[in-house]
């Protein structure tokens, strides 16, 4: 191949296919749009000026596009991590946060190089069916305020925006139906001088861009155990939120990203974001769907200029902007929430065939998320909970059954399954003591030996029978077990 040829292969799909340069574009203006009145949104949570948000947003899409594993996924302020930094500066003042956002850079940082992204196998089908559910649902309910105590001209403008969406693909995809939505309504608005909530009425736009400086706090051990403990558990969140939405957008696009990259990416994003004074931030769920789902995208760039549009419409076309209904938002959002849905998981075929454990790890997690509005919170009770669900369904494969030899001198006990903490505590209950022979077999051939507490549980075994005068020999391990057997038997009893 020549170096001609090479140097294509290499060149972005955006550069060389114009009709993917316009997706590209189209997507991150979309989502640029949707995304101001969500950072203000957020900034009024986290209880600093709206310009934090918007600038946390800019920042944290421009550098995630690129430094992050996961194309065309949009990083920026968001309400988990607004919700647990708000307090931080409610106690301290904005300096504070500002230092916990850069700190909370740092862990994910260190997070991601030591290999955090690797759990993510560990969360099951149902609870990624959970989370999907639950989002699409937290997405609806932040819209509701929006549609309560308004002008009744509201509900027509939502109306006919959900038309739109719905309607226009049929016709043409050459321009994403939710900008052509955003678009008609607000000239309907402009022009008709029809009175309704716009994104003016979130707050002020900024006028320019932010600067880059250092947090105004004392550089000191005090300040560092005051905000160690809230960076901490924003590197935790934001890290889980964006994990689960690569992947999430990993299933859409039929693609796969490196999470680790995307780990230390967000890291990268909040140290830069937190010296240019923003309040931080991760993946954002719903502005992922519209760019990936709605729009099209699957680039780095439409990332990119998603943050660099947000900024261009604050400081150069801020009039213009605020004059956007939240009608034609709510619309998109509302239309991003039905489509977030996976509707398949609740329709009554395939509820029948479910396993039941399944179905409740699934509604479990959707209830906790959309009880505390913590997509995170969700996600570990829902992994937990379908770890003890596949804990209980294993623990009863662990069979025994006994044959004793025609001469009756020896008792061959054969044992099928795993054995570990939950198998094994039944597995002692099921010798017969009193009644067999002086010699024991344990045959172990069909088993395996996963854990301490299979080989305490061995250990009473032969305890129980040693004390009635009887041997057992344990046969069939398998190299790993007969390792972990050899390791700790005879050391787990209890003093």
């Amino acid at each position: 191949m020549s170096p001609a040829a090479r140097l294509r292969g290499l060149k972005p799909d955006w550069l060389s296919d114009p009709k993917v340069w316009r997706t590209e574009v189209l997507a991150g203006l979309v989502v640029a749009l949707a995304l101001i009145p969500e950072a203000i949104s957020f900034s009024i949570i986290a209880g600093v000026d709206p310009a934090i948000g918007l600038f946390a947003s800019f920042t944290m899409a421009v550098t995630i596009a690129i430094v992050g594993g996961r194309r065309a996924m949009i990083s920026a302020a968001t309400g988990a991590v607004a919700l647990v930094i708000a307090p931080l500066n409610r106690e301290h003042g904005l300096g504070y946060l500002v230092a916990a956002v850069i700190l909370a850079g740092v862990f994910q940082v260190i997070l991601g190089a030591l290999g955090v992204a690797k759990l993510m196998r560990f969360i099951p089908r149902s609870v990624m069916v959970g989370f999907v559910n639950s989002l699409a649902i937290l997405i609806f309910m932040a819209q509701v305020p929006e549609m309560r105590n308004v002008p009744w001209a509201v509900y027509p403008l939502i109306i006919g925006g959900l038309a739109l969406m719905v309607f226009l693909p049929k016709v043409t995809t050459v321009i994403p139906a939710p900008l052509v939505s955003i678009v008609v309504l607000t000239v309907l608005t402009v022009a008709a001088g029809i009175a309704v909530p716009s994104v003016g009425d979130k707050g002020d736009l900024p006028s320019s861009l932010p600067v880059p400086g250092l947090p105004d706090v004392p550089f000191t051990m005090e300040t560092l155990t005051t905000v160690a403990p809230y960076a901490f558990a924003m590197a935790l969140v934001g890290l889980m939120e964006s994990l689960m939405t690569a992947k999430l957008v990993d299933d859409i696009t039929d693609t796969r990203s490196n999470k680790t990259r995307e780990s230390i990416g967000q890291g990268i994003a909040n140290i830069v974001t937190g010296f240019f004074g923003g309040m931080g931030g991760c993946a954002m769920i719903g502005q992922t769907m519209i760019n990936v789902k709605v729009s099209g995208a699957r680039t780095r760039l439409s990332t990119f200029l998603a943050g660099a549009f947000l900024m261009v419409l604050c400081i150069v076309f801020g009039p213009v902007v605020s004059d956007i209904p939240m009608a034609a938002l709510v619309a998109v959002m509302v239309m991003v929430s039905f489509a977030t849905f996976d509707w398949h998981s609740i329709a009554p075929k395939t509820l029948k065939r479910m396993p039941a454990g399944e179905i409740a790890v699934m509604l479990i997690t959707v209830a906790v998320v959309v009880g505390t509005h913590n997509l995170a919170i969700g996600v570990v009770v829902g992994s937990v909970t379908a770890m003890v669900v596949f804990a209980k369904r294993v623990a009863h494969l662990a069979e025994v059954t006994a044959v004793t030899d025609p001469d009756g001198s020896t008792v061959v006990y054969r044992v099928t399954g795993e054995l570990f903490f939950a198998s094994s505590n039944d597995l002692v209950g099921q010798f017969d003591y009193a009644g067999d022979p002086d010699k024991v077999v344990i045959d172990l051939s069909a088993a395996h030996i996963w854990d301490a507490s299979s080989v305490a549980a061995l250990d009473s075994i032969e305890n129980k029978y040693a004390q009635r005068g009887k041997t057992v020999e344990i046969t069939g391990l398998n190299d790993p077990s007969a390792h972990l057997h050899g390791k700790l038997t005879g050391e787990l009893a209890s003093h």
